[in-house]
């Protein structure tokens, strides 16, 4: 049986209305492939802890307002993944690679250009049918 992890996944953008991915390092699985900033909720954890703790620790940045946007459910061959999309609607500090991971703002449409997780999908369909206006 394939464990679940369960996670949060940021929708960050700046004020051109491109969006924040970062690139998974050496190391973890996919590495190389390109996704929203987050990660996994710890046990007992509200999803908007989570969140403001993941972008903290990856990014350097506090999250000041976020809001729950929608869920996925993906399945690796090694597990499956619950992922819950947020909206990061304003935060403080310049986002930057603290764990060593490349960053780049990218307008929605360009998304679909890199390689991309594939649980990440999803959300360029949502950011592409409602997106950033929602």
């Amino acid at each position: 049986m394939k464990p679940t992890v369960r996670v949060v996944a940021a929708v960050m953008h700046d004020a051109h209305q491109r969006v924040l991915v970062t690139q998974r390092t050496a190391g973890k699985p996919l590495a190389g492939q390109w996704e929203f900033p987050g990660g996994k909720v710890e046990m007992g954890e509200p999803e908007a802890a989570a969140l403001r703790r993941e972008l903290q620790e990856e990014l350097g940045v506090q999250v000041g307002a976020a809001r729950a946007m929608f869920e996925l459910r993906h399945e690796y061959p090694e597990r499956h993944v619950e992922l819950s999309v947020w909206m990061v609607d304003a935060y403080a500090g310049e986002p930057r690679g603290l764990e060593g991971q490349p960053l780049r703002w990218e307008y929605p449409s360009a998304l679909r250009e890199l390689p991309l997780l594939p649980a990440d999908l999803p959300i360029i369909d949502w950011l592409e049918n409602t997106g950033l206006a929602s």
